[in-house]
């Protein structure tokens, strides 16, 4: 696997220089100092949001969200768990939120899953918190069994967007990647690759300090086919 620095000045090249390229970068930051104080209720706020973000045009999302928080009582999931089902069937006809009968009973479940985390934690955000940085791929497959429609790139954005130094594994990170000498198969989503790409995120993070954020980023700018990061 060849070294972060060449991936990076390739980024630098593609981006306009060092200097453009650090400001690209300064607001995309690991929030890990404050990923312990999340409430379990805006941890499943934000699982929804991504969630529901498959699929659709997030910008429909994003202003329905009001909507989303007073119809889900502000995803707490102390209620939400001892919600009957009349509340659960009723949310299908409700025109605050996208009506997805599959997503909205994702919400019914990961409410539960965070409050599973919660009495065995202290709180979800302390699990969050607390999971080894050099094991993502361990918290994905986690998410993916015990949470409801958080396997794959919704539960990679979902870690993403609480806070947590993670990185996403879009095609362009995967292309470069695989420009590095990384072995992926063609889909880049066996079990064997999601080790690899573990790998060589710890690897990287070694050699250059950098957080698993910025690494993935530069990754994808080093390439950059046009897709969001």
């Amino acid at each position: 696997m060849i070294s972060f620095e060449a991936i990076r000045q390739r980024a630098e090249e593609r981006k306009g220089g060092a200097a453009a390229l650090q400001a690209m970068l300064e607001n995309h930051q690991p929030h890990h100092d404050r990923l312990r104080t999340i409430s379990d209720d805006r941890i499943l706020a934000d699982m929804t949001r991504r969630i529901f973000y498959s699929g659709f045009v997030h910008k429909m999302i994003d202003a329905k969200w009001a909507g989303f928080e007073a119809a889900f009582s502000g995803f707490d999931p102390a209620m939400l768990n001892i919600a009957p089902d009349d509340y659960w069937h009723d949310l299908t006809s409700d025109e605050r939120i996208i009506r997805n009968g599959a997503k909205i009973m994702s919400v019914r479940a990961n409410a539960a899953f965070v409050r599973e985390l919660a009495r065995e934690h202290g709180s979800a955000g302390a699990f969050f918190a607390d999971w080894p940085r050099e094991d993502q791929i361990g918290l994905l497959d986690m998410l993916s069994k015990r949470g409801s429609r958080l396997g794959g790139m919704t539960g990679q954005y979902f870690l993403r967007g609480i806070g947590r130094d993670s990185f996403v594994a879009t095609m362009d990170v995967l292309a470069c990647l695989r420009s590095a000498g990384v072995p992926l198969s063609a889909s880049g989503t066996a079990k064997k690759d999601q080790q690899l790409i573990q790998q060589a995120f710890n690897e990287w993070a070694e050699e250059t300090g950098l957080s698993f954020i910025h690494l993935s980023r530069i990754s994808a700018y080093s390439i950059d086919a046009g897709e969001p990061h």
